[in-house]
């Protein structure tokens, strides 16, 4: 919310124009040649004009109108041609623009924390980088080459009619006032229907969204008429919304509408009264009259261009809300770092204004095995993450062989730690490239090789198509453990110094457990090894455990001391251990009433 008030104080002016460099060439292109295009629009009621007062003179031969009406076509073909080739270069520099931006919000999620991106929900970041900003390119490719085009020509056009005469220039507007007035009144309330309007569509949408992703659990809750009347509710309102907004202004827009183009109720009258004075040749009010009627296409474009206008400033404006995002500071002097203990001295870490670390001392030597436990809530994955610096510490310091992570490049600290989590993100290609984004040099065996040692190329050979399996297949066909073996594959291939694993078994069955053990043990050997966990047992073999409490240490010791002094890790293992005696007990009655 705070970035999208940042962006909505901005100019989204400005903000286009910080974009515009990359299309800069191709849009200024494109306004030349349409500003051509204009003046070949005016060439055929110049070349009309010289075969009216042919007539009229009774001047005109073959050969002056078979040259005039060539002029007259000559005019129209830099017109057409002018305007589509104007066209085509105001697209290709908007979909450069487009691009620059796009490339900048990605750039932002990279240097943001990642709790501002998390806070975000991942479709309306979606819906803001693909479907948002992409409704820009549309008004920004036609608005500036025709907005142009369109201020110009019935500014050459009154000149034209100046020149002629200027009383015939002021008649050609007469009907302007009034048109602009009945517009003006309607402009009153339109920026907050407008923003009414957007409220209204992105809601509908994101229950749309919520009903289709959420189809499973409607189905089996059977609320399926509850959800729907919803949906349909939601559908329903944005549909008398807009059906309101068009009652409240359609008399006004069709005045304006009706009256603008009527150019002849001043241009006919003034123009005969000043001919019958003899002030006006016949030529030139015929002219005039011609004249008066070529403004209309270019004004009644003014209510196309507001609302164009307006798509670019929500698009900018909902943009603005990932540009507009806080950084990291980095540096960009990467540091020799000679070995690789990791250190949280007097951490304090705080989400908005609840601080849920305190005062946090940890030392973890290079190579050593550490476990972190503690209740729900209590702050473990929050120390996990402030390592990695998916956040910046409120207070103290995250340091990695005697060095401030924060002084630290972010690639640097990226070839320090590898992080594996409990639900690892398989991106939509193949099994070996997701194991090779580990280490995107490697070469096939040695992604096998880290296959073999992770546990998991069995059962990817035993799939159809082996490692060129597609991993959206292979999410409906794999087990959560497997899928936690090919993430730690991909850490393996990245051989961080540093492995920082949380809740890493948390999907794991007991058949795969093991091998997921086998398979961290080969990942974690003399790397300096945090481990998060639920399931005590996979830890007491750590070299330290540290008990986590409301975001304080508790204790701290091997899995004996704790134990034999600690109550809260008492608890939790009794706790776990009574878990697993109900969940055996659980399977052989399964087993026995089975059989």
């Amino acid at each position: 919310m705070e970035e999208r008030k940042q962006a909505a104080s901005g100019s989204w002016v400005r903000e286009i124009f910080r974009f515009a460099s990359a299309g800069k060439g191709r849009m200024i292109s494109a306004v030349i040649i349409e500003l051509l295009s204009v003046i070949g629009g005016l060439l055929p009621y110049i070349g009309v004009y010289q075969i009216i007062v042919g007539f009229f003179e009774q001047t005109i031969t073959k050969d002056r109108t078979l040259f005039w009406i060539l002029f007259c076509v000559g005019g129209y073909t830099l017109k057409i041609w002018g305007h589509a080739i104007a066209t085509t270069f105001s697209h290709v520099a908007a979909y450069r623009i487009l691009e620059q931006i796009r490339l900048a919000m990605t750039r932002k999620l990279m240097k943001a924390p990642l709790g501002s991106v998390l806070s975000k929900q991942a479709g309306v970041i979606k819906s803001n980088i693909v479907d948002r900003v992409e409704t820009i390119e549309l008004p920004l490719a036609h608005l500036i080459p025709e907005g142009i085009s369109n201020l110009v020509l019935p500014v050459a056009v009154f000149i034209y009619l100046l020149m002629i005469d200027w009383r015939m220039a002021l008649a050609s507007m007469i009907t302007v006032p009034l048109a602009f007035t009945a517009y003006a009144i309607v402009m009153q309330t339109y920026s907050k229907k407008y923003d009414e309007y957007m409220k209204s569509s992105n809601y509908v949408n994101s229950v749309i969204v919520e009903y289709t992703e959420g189809i499973e659990v409607i189905k089996a809750f059977g609320r399926s008429g509850s959800s729907y009347e919803k949906f349909a509710s939601a559908v329903s309102d944005f549909k008398n919304f807009t059906l309101d907004w068009y009652r409240s202004s359609w008399k006004l827009m069709n005045l304006g509408g009706a009256v603008l183009p009527s150019t002849l109720l001043g241009v006919l009258p003034i123009g005969l009264a000043l001919y019958l004075t003899g002030s006006l040749a016949p030529a030139d009010l015929i002219m005039c009259m011609i004249l008066s009627m070529g403004i209309i296409g270019p004004l009644t474009s003014f209510t196309v261009f507001v609302n164009e206008l307006k798509a670019i400033e929500y698009g900018v404006r909902d943009a603005g809300a990932v540009l507009h995002m806080e950084e990291l500071p980095e540096e960009h002097d990467r540091k020799e770092i000679n070995h690789y203990d990791v250190d949280l001295e007097q951490v304090s870490f705080a989400y908005e204004e609840k601080e849920v670390l305190h005062a946090i001392n940890l030392h973890m030597p290079q190579g050593s095995y550490t476990a972190l436990v503690g209740p729900s809530g209590s702050g473990k994955s929050t120390v996990a993450r402030l390592i990695a610096r998916f956040w910046d510490v409120s207070k103290g310091a995250v340091k990695i062989g005697g060095v401030d992570i924060k002084s630290l490049p972010f690639d640097q600290l990226a070839d320090c730690v590898s992080f594996v989590t409990q639900d690892n993100f398989l991106f939509n290609c193949s099994l070996r490239e997701n194991i090779r984004l580990g280490n995107p040099e490697a070469s096939d065996e040695q992604v096998y090789e880290a296959a073999r040692a992770a546990r998991c190329d069995g059962f990817i050979r035993e799939l159809e198509r082996g490692y060129d399996t597609d991993a959206g297949e292979a999410g409906t066909c794999l087990s959560g453990g497997e899928k936690q073996r090919i993430a730690v594959a991909r850490a393996m291939l990245k051989n961080a110094p540093v492995v920082i694993l949380d809740e890493a078994t948390a999907f794991t069955d007991p058949e795969n457990e093991a091998e997921i053990q086998k398979s961290i043990e080969a990942l974690t050997r003399d790397k300096t090894l945090l481990v998060i966990a639920h399931r005590l047992s996979t830890i007491k073999n750590a070299d330290c455990i540290i008990v986590l409490d409301d975001g304080k240490v508790a204790a701290s010791g091997a899995h004996q001391q704790l134990l034999a002094h600690c109550p809260l890790y008492q608890d939790m293992w009794n706790a776990h251990t009574g878990a697993k005696t109900w969940a055996a007990k659980t399977t052989e009655s399964g087993v026995a009433e089975h059989a």
